[in-house]
C-alpha cells in the first residue's frame, strides 16, 4: 500500500527526526559544534523533504498549464510515485487524448469551413467595427475584379456607388446595384448580415452577380410576348388581306357599276394600300417571330483573324452603305474560338452597320473591330466606333425587342445579336461616352 512516494516521505521524515534527536542530545551535552553542524543537517533534510513534495504539485502545475495553452505535448509521469499516481496520471492522459481529439475536431470544421467559404459562387466580405476586412473570398474577388482588400474604405477604388451603398446596408438590409467593371456591365445583389465574434459586432456582406440570371429572364420573357404578340397579329391580318383580295376581285368583275370613275379609283387605291400594308405587316411579324426561332449553333474552330477579315470585307464592298475606314485586330494573331462561324459572323456584321449609320458622313469616322483574350483568359471581340455615342436614356433599350433610335429601323438586330450570344453562353455589352465613343464588346 505504502510504495515509492509513501516510502520515500516516511524514510525522509524518519531520518529527519533522528537527526532532529541527536540534535537536542548534543546540544543537552554541550557538543556545541556538533550540535551546529546537526542543525544544518536537519535544515537541509527539511527543504529536501519539501521539495521533493512540491516535486509533485510543480509538475502537475505544469502539464495543467500546458493543456490551458493548448501544448498537448505536455505529459504527467507517474513513475515511481505509487498506485495512486498511476490512476491520477491515466486519468490525465485521457483528459489530454479528449482535448487532442476535439482540438484536430474542430481544426477539421474550420479548414472544411475555409474551403466552402473560398469556393462558394456567392461573394462575401467581413467587415470588424473600425473597417477592417477580415474575410474575401474568391467570388467576391472575382465579382469586385480585385485580389486584396484591407479596409472597407478600399472599396472607393472599385466603385464609390458600391462603398456607399454597402457602408448605408444595416444587417438583414438588401439592395441591387448597377456598376461598370473593366468594362462588363454588372447588376449586384447585396445582402447584409450582424454577426457577432468575442463581443464585437461584425458585417457579413454578400454579392452576387445578377446581371446573367436577368437577362436569361428578360430574354425568355420577350419571347413569350413575341409568341403572341405574332399570333394575335397574323391572326388578324391574314384575314384582312384576304378580304381585301377579294374586295378587289369582286370590284373588277362588276367593273364599277354604279359608280363613276373617281369613285372606283379611289376604292382601288384603298384595297390596294390595305393589301400592301398587311404584307408589310406579315413581313414584320415574321421577322420578330425568326427571335423565338434561332436554330442551335454549329459550334466549330473559327480562326478569328480570318471571320474579322470577312465581316471587314463585306462591309466595305458598297461605299454607298458604309463610306467608312473599317480595321481589324487580332492579339494574338492565331486566336480561335468555339462558335457557329456564321451566327457571330451575322452578329459583327449587324454590328458594323450600325456603326457606320451612327457615323454617317463623319469626316475622320473610323470602326475596329478588335478580338484578344481578356485578364482571365476568356475571348472577347469589341466593335468601336468614334461616332456620336449613345445617349444614357437609350443605353437601358437598345437590346429590348422592338426598340430602336433610327426611323427605318425594326428594333430586331441587337436583340437577335444578343439572343445568338446567349447560345453561345456569352454576353453582349456596351458602352458609350457620347461624342467620343461607343464600344460593343463580345465576351464568350
Amino acid at each position: 500500500m505504502f510504495k515509492n512516494f509513501n516510502l520515500r516521505v516516511t524514510v525522509r521524515v524518519l531520518l529527519t527526526g533522528i537527526t532532529i534527536s541527536m540534535l537536542v542530545i548534543a546540544a543537552h551535552e554541550s557538543y556545541y559544534a556538533t550540535a551546529i553542524v546537526l542543525a544544518g543537517a536537519v535544515i537541509f533534510q527539511l527543504y529536501g523533504l519539501l521539495y521533493y513534495v512540491n516535486k509533485t504539485n510543480r509538475d502537475l502545475s505544469r502539464f495543467l498549464s500546458g493543456i490551458e495553452n493548448a501544448d498537448f505535448s505536455q505529459s504527467f509521469s507517474s513513475e515511481n510515485l505509487g498506485t495512486s499516481f498511476d490512476e491520477l496520471s491515466a486519468s490525465f492522459t485521457r483528459v489530454v487524448e479528449r482535448f487532442q481529439h476535439i482540438r484536430a475536431e474542430k481544426e477539421e470544421n474550420f479548414q472544411y469551413l475555409q474551403t466552402v467559404v473560398r469556393h462558394v459562387g456567392t461573394g462575401l466580405i467581413a467587415f470588424q467595427p473600425d473597417g477592417r476586412v477580415r474575410l474575401l473570398n474568391n467570388a467576391a474577388k472575382r465579382i469586385l475584379g480585385i485580389h486584396v482588400l484591407h479596409q472597407q474604405s478600399d472599396l472607393k477604388k472599385v466603385s464609390q456607388r458600391l462603398h456607399d451603398k454597402i457602408a448605408e446596408l444595416q444587417p438583414g438590409q438588401r439592395a441591387l446595384l448597377r456598376m461598370v467593371r473593366d468594362g462588363d456591365l454588372k447588376q449586384l445583389a447585396l445582402r447584409a448580415t450582424g454577426v457577432t465574434l468575442r463581443g464585437d459586432q461584425w458585417t457579413l456582406v454578400s454579392i452576387q452577380d445578377i446581371h446573367a440570371e436577368l437577362e436569361e429572364k428578360e430574354m425568355d420573357s420577350w419571347q413569350k410576348l413575341i409568341r403572341v404578340l405574332t399570333h394575335e397579329i397574323m391572326n388578324s391580318i391574314t384575314p384582312i388581306g384576304s378580304l381585301a383580295a377579294t374586295a378587289g376581285d369582286i370590284l373588277e368583275k362588276n367593273d364599277g357599276k354604279g359608280m363613276d370613275d373617281e369613285q372606283v379609283q379611289d376604292i382601288r387605291d384603298a384595297l390596294a394600300t390595305i393589301t400592301r400594308r398587311s404584307d408589310h405587316l406579315q413581313t414584320f411579324v415574321s421577322a420578330y417571330r425568326n427571335l423565338t426561332r434561332i436554330p442551335k449553333p454549329n459550334f466549330e474552330t473559327v480562326q478569328l483573324s480570318i471571320l474579322l477579315e470577312n465581316v471587314v470585307n463585306l462591309l466595305t464592298s458598297d461605299r454607298k452603305k458604309c463610306n467608312t475606314a473599317i480595321e481589324y485586330q487580332v492579339v494574338p494573331s492565331h486566336l480561335t474560338l468555339m462558335a457557329d462561324h456564321a451566327m457571330i459572323e451575322q452578329v459583327l456584321i449587324n454590328l458594323g452597320i450600325n456603326a457606320c449609320q451612327a457615323l454617317g458622313n463623319q469626316a475622320d469616322g473610323r470602326i475596329l473591330f478588335k478580338a484578344e483574350l481578356e485578364r482571365r483568359g476568356n475571348v472577347r471581340i469589341r466593335v468601336i466606333d468614334n461616332g456620336p455615342g449613345i445617349d444614357e436614356e437609350a443605353m437601358d433599350k437598345i437590346f429590348i425587342p422592338f426598340f430602336t433610335t433610327r426611323r427605318e429601323g425594326s428594333g430586331i438586330g441587337l436583340s437577335l445579336s444578343r439572343q445568338i450570344m446567349r447560345l453561345h453562353k456569352g454576353t453582349i455589352t456596351v458602352r458609350s461616352e457620347p461624342g467620343k465613343e461607343t464600344t460593343f464588346t463580345l465576351k464568350f
